[in-house]
């Protein structure tokens, strides 16, 4: 019986749930291809960068589901989430992509609008008279 690992990474608003099973290095993102669904190099590399620091780009199959956010929020929280998923396969991949920074969730949100002003820290415009 084939074992699916199923884990989640967020980034911003951005939610991916991966699932990893044992395969020949095919990633899917929401039904399409990864280079389709992610149109520029940088995202490419950010999604397939926890299967390259752990050198097992071709061993895995992985499915993608990934909702919020934009395109980089979305790649990235699919590499947390994949990165998860290659831990509890072999958690001694944990000490490489601890060393890349993959593995901590970054926490980095946008910040609220508050009331009385135009953005989040941005005042409306100030007039002495």
């Amino acid at each position: 019986m084939e074992v699916i690992i199923n884990t989640s990474g967020r980034r911003k608003t951005s939610v991916a749930r991966a699932y990893v099973s044992a395969g020949t290095g095919n990633i899917v993102v929401n039904g399409r291809d990864f280079k389709e669904y992610f149109t520029t190099p940088t995202l490419h590399y950010y999604v397939t960068q926890s299967l390259m620091i752990s050198n097992v780009r071709d061993n895995y199959d992985v499915k993608v589901n990934v909702n919020g956010g934009g395109t980089t929020g979305q790649a990235q929280a699919i590499r947390l989430a994949i990165a998860k998923a290659l831990v509890e396969v072999n958690p001694d991949l944990k000490k490489d992509l601890r060393a890349a920074g993959i593995i901590t969730r970054d926490p980095r949100m946008v910040e609220r609008k508050k009331f009385g002003q135009k953005k989040a820290r941005k005042r409306f415009q100030f007039s002495k008279r």
